[in-house]
């Protein structure tokens, strides 16, 4: 985007496209109110109040609408903001914008309108990324953990580190410029100082690990041999028919995905059985391969065998290819059987078929989740905020290990200010064209 088109006045529609109760075409820019005039049959728009009308095109009537007229500084853009809200539906939709952009404005530019909120200092880049990851978020857990990043949560933390390093430097200026009127601060001062930082910076960067499956899930893949019941469970986990179930082996002959929202959004993988018979034909074969590699790729592997077989030869050799994995070790059909041997510790007893041992399963899938992602990760971070955050403590080691050794403090505030410049990076305070389109290419249109 350059700066010709950041002065113009953009559009676009707000809400998925398709059938639905209500959708949303939002104008935002210097042009905002004279467009609306021009294409709305009420030309009293009051900023801050809800007003009613008809969208027109010369003299024909698009649609009945409510306009939402905001007025700069107070608009999600920080500039005039015309928000249109029509009827739900692709032709409806489509009509307005097309007379919008046919009367002054132009088509807006992915995450254009959250990049506008930054630029005009409505957000900070760390909340800029949280409204993408609102959006985007796939269990209602990280939803509400963006929403604090939106509120403010990161940036806050991140300036109160900020504001402590910069005093530090800004009393190591004093010291090296004002020599006769003030003193140089104590290096035990500075060890302490930079220290504390550093434990500051690394209290968030231990929730990295967790942010990242939070945001991106886990793989979880059923693997057994051939009839244990893998399709059953993975329906039985999802609640609803989503695999072929048979007696047949060999039925399930390529991996199924599927998303579920436990805390963590998981991708449940239901895997061809796994078994070695020179009748089995290519298709098979292939699905089979697929099973080994999604077992190799799954963060945890759920290892079904039939209760009423017992541990067969086949599941032990299964189990041989997944034991270094997290697993979860479980015996279904319990049902089937009345004198069933444990061979295993800890072994999860189920029957897809009456449901007994399903919630047991669920909790023991969530104790393994939670020690992935703990339930009280405090602060959300992407990679790109990760990076500034470890550049930031490393500059604050060589500033510190320089403190130790008593070097020159104008040497000891160059790393000073490498530290800060990276902190500024996560806020948006320093940024280059670059990364920041590269951040909002990744938004939706409309947003």
């Amino acid at each position: 985007m350059n700066i010709i088109q950041e002065f113009e006045t953009i559009a676009a529609i707000s809400t998925p496209i398709g059938t639905g109760g209500v959708g949303v075409i939002r104008i935002s820019g210097d042009k905002s109110f004279d467009i609306a005039k021009k294409v709305l049959s009420n030309k009293n728009l009051t900023p801050g109040k809800i007003c009613h009308g008809w969208v027109i095109d010369g003299d024909v009537k698009i649609d009945e609408v409510v306009i939402l007229p905001f007025k700069n500084p107070n608009s999600y853009t920080g500039e005039d903001v015309i928000e249109i809200q029509c009827h739900g539906g692709i032709n409806v939709v489509h009509n307005i914008l097309d007379v919008v952009l046919k009367n002054g404005a132009r088509i807006a530019e992915r995450g254009e309108f959250t990049k506008r909120a930054f630029l005009n200092k409505k957000l900070d880049l760390s909340q800029a990324e949280a409204v993408d990851d609102l959006i985007h978020a796939k269990t209602s857990n990280f939803a509400i953990k963006s929403a604090k990043n939106l509120s403010g949560v990161l940036a806050s933390k991140i300036k109160e580190i900020r504001n402590e390093i910069f005093e530090t430097a800004s009393r190591i200026v004093a010291g090296i410029d004002f020599p006769e009127d003030v003193a140089e601060p104590e290096y035990s001062y500075l060890i302490d100082k930079f220290e504390k930082s550093i434990n500051e910076i690394d209290n968030i960067l231990k929730c990295a690990k967790s942010s990242d499956i939070l945001r991106q899930g886990l793989k979880v893949a059923i693997v057994g041999r051939p009839n244990v019941g893998k399709s059953s469970l993975f329906n039985a986990l999802l609640n609803l028919d989503r695999a072929i179930v048979t007696d047949i082996a060999g039925t399930t002959r390529d991996v199924i995905k599927e998303t579920l929202d436990l805390g963590v959004a998981i991708t449940l993988i239901d895997t061809a059985g796994i078994r070695e018979d020179e009748n089995i034909d290519k298709v098979e074969e292939i699905g089979i391969e697929y099973s080994k590699q999604s077992a190799k790729e799954a963060d945890l592997i759920l290892f079904l065998y039939d209760a009423k077989t017992g541990l067969l030869p086949e599941d032990k050799e299964i189990y041989e290819i997944i034991k270094d994995k997290t697993n979860l070790i479980i015996a279904n059909k319990i049902d089937l059987t009345e004198n069933f041997k444990e061979e295993f510790t800890n072994t999860i007893k189920l029957s897809t078929y009456t449901k007994e041992g399903l919630e047991n399963l669920k909790q023991e899938i969530q104790k393994v989740i939670y020690k992935f992602a703990p339930d009280d990760t405090e602060y959300i971070t992407n990679k790109r905020q990760q990076h500034c955050l470890e550049r930031c403590k490393q500059s604050l080691y060589r500033a510190l290990t320089a403190a130790k050794a008593e070097e020159l403090q104008d040497m000891i505030y160059i790393d000073l200010k490498s530290s800060l410049l990276a902190l500024d990076e996560i806020t948006g305070e320093v940024i280059t064209d670059d990364i920041l389109n590269n951040i909002f290419d990744h938004f939706c249109i409309g947003k």
